[in-house]
């Protein structure tokens, strides 16, 4: 098969993957354009209280992600500890977990009678069906991403480079600020932009260890199912509309503030 017979096949083949992931998309914002829905829908109590927790909890579990993961990501990079490799399976299952497995597992941990959540009730302090279990459902699921993201991007560095900010007097904190993070940046924008993504999108961890409760831990995904449950088609589109804008958006800014090396695949 010539050069050119291969660049047309894979152009073709391609095509084919945009327009399969592109017109449901499309489909979707149409539909919700076209019926006028999106007016209404922007200023329903429920979606806006609900994108409102779903940015509050996907802002929190980003935080916990990026201060926890940094370290072990890190680890990971440069220290190899043993058992490095069953350390590294265990941060990567979540991703390939069903969500509603996940929220079974963070039930039986810290559910009412859960091996850390027996204890924690007894002390007075539930975490099931709260905001809080919103936050560490996301966090289990988007976590993994961004210390894949963070793990590559910290063995990507030239530990000459660091060798020679040693040389040069500084310490190890230093080294770390203004020579390892600069240098990982790419791979870390990317982590952070895939944690939230996935976070934002979460939805069976969620309605399995947080529950459907509006004001608490309904987020837009859980709007989205409990509009589509009730029958009520044309509330759920628009509700899923403003979801895949609000992600859109964000996915747009990344790229106009410079970080498209962020959404590069290869800095994963």
């Amino acid at each position: 098969m010539s050069r050119s017979s291969l660049g047309l096949l894979a152009g073709a083949g391609g095509g084919l993957l945009v327009l399969f992931l592109g017109l449901p998309i499309l489909a979707l914002l149409a539909r919700a354009a076209a019926g006028g829905l999106l007016p209404e829908a922007a200023g329903g109590a429920a979606v806006l209280d609900a994108l409102a927790l779903s940015l509050g909890t996907t802002l929190a579990s980003l935080v916990l992600a990026v201060a926890l993961g940094t370290p072990l990501a890190f680890v990971l990079a440069r220290r190899r500890p043993r058992g490095s490799a069953l350390l590294e399976a265990l941060v990567d299952l979540p991703i390939v977990l069903p969500p509603a497995v996940a929220g079974l597992a963070l039930l039986l941990v810290i559910g009412r009678r859960g091996w850390i959540g027996g204890p924690l009730e007894a002390l007075g302090i539930s975490i099931p069906f709260t905001t809080v279990a919103v936050v560490l459902a996301q966090t289990f699921v988007a976590a993994p991403f961004f210390v894949r993201a963070a793990r590559t991007g910290f063995a990507g560095v030239d530990r000459d480079l660091e060798d020679a900010a040693r040389v040069d007097g500084a310490n190890e904190a230093g080294v770390f600020r203004h020579v390892t993070l600069p240098l990982a940046a790419p791979a870390l924008a990317a982590g952070l932009v895939m944690t939230w993504a996935r976070a934002l999108g979460e939805f069976g961890a969620t309605i399995m260890f947080a529950g459907n409760f509006a004001g608490r831990t309904q987020t837009l995904p859980l709007v989205v199912y409990g509009e589509f449950q009730a029958g009520s088609l044309d509330a759920a589109v628009a509700a899923a509309a403003i979801l895949v804008l609000a992600a859109l958006g964000v996915l747009v800014a990344v790229r106009g503030f410079g970080w498209r090396r962020a959404l590069d695949v290869r800095s994963i």
